[in-house]
């Protein structure tokens, strides 16, 4: 089984590559979703209880408290993080051995954070999504609650996409529209699975 690690800097369609990936009936972990998951549980408060105890609301991780909490504290965030995706690296390694069980030739994981936390070496191949950063930019001051100063806050702790791009197996361009990302997507799988497959 080909075990691809998606990633790319926020904003820049990672997701909706995703998406195109599980319209072609290929099982995608997404790590967001997972942590979300995980914070909507007992299992996330009992683990998050002794770093944060200000961000749970009725023994769940309330996510607003927790972003308000460590946007500003680099060291709280990063031992947060170490918790955090020790629990998820246990998921996404329970995901990719039930898919290659299921008879499953492709899954993908998407890992924001692929490349700062060294989790390429558990993939066979990494997809870098990539688009200009005006368009990134625009995509992600979008969103709800998004401002200039949290944007920045955010790719300050991101590893740059031109570094992503130089680590990268390959590269999708997502600068049009969805369809022609769903076009070069399909590509990519096409080139992926005819290397792999020989």
């Amino acid at each position: 089984m080909i075990v691809i690690g998606l990633t790319g800097s926020i904003g820049m369609g990672k997701s909706e590559v995703a998406k195109i990936f599980l319209k072609r009936g290929i099982p995608v972990f997404d790590s967001d979703a997972e942590v979300h998951r995980l914070y909507d549980s007992q299992r996330g408060g009992d683990l998050l209880r002794p770093l944060v105890p200000a961000a749970l609301r009725n023994n769940i991780v309330d996510r607003k408290l927790l972003s308000n909490i460590v946007l500003n504290d680099g060291d709280l965030l990063s031992k947060l993080e170490a918790i955090v995706h020790a629990e998820i690296a246990l998921r996404r390694d329970r995901f990719i051995a039930q898919a290659k069980l299921a008879g499953h030739a492709i899954a993908v994981v998407d890992v924001p954070l692929l490349f700062e936390k060294a989790a390429e070496k558990f993939v066979d191949i990494a997809i870098v999504v990539s688009s200009p950063p005006e368009l990134q930019h625009k995509r992600v001051l979008a969103r709800p609650g998004m401002t200039k100063e949290r944007l920045k806050v955010i790719l300050d702790r991101q590893m740059s996409d031109s570094k992503k791009r130089k680590l990268a197996d390959v590269i999708i361009e997502n600068d049009g529209s969805l369809a022609e990302l769903e076009t070069k997507v399909l590509a990519a799988l096409t080139a992926i699975e005819s290397k792999y497959r020989k």
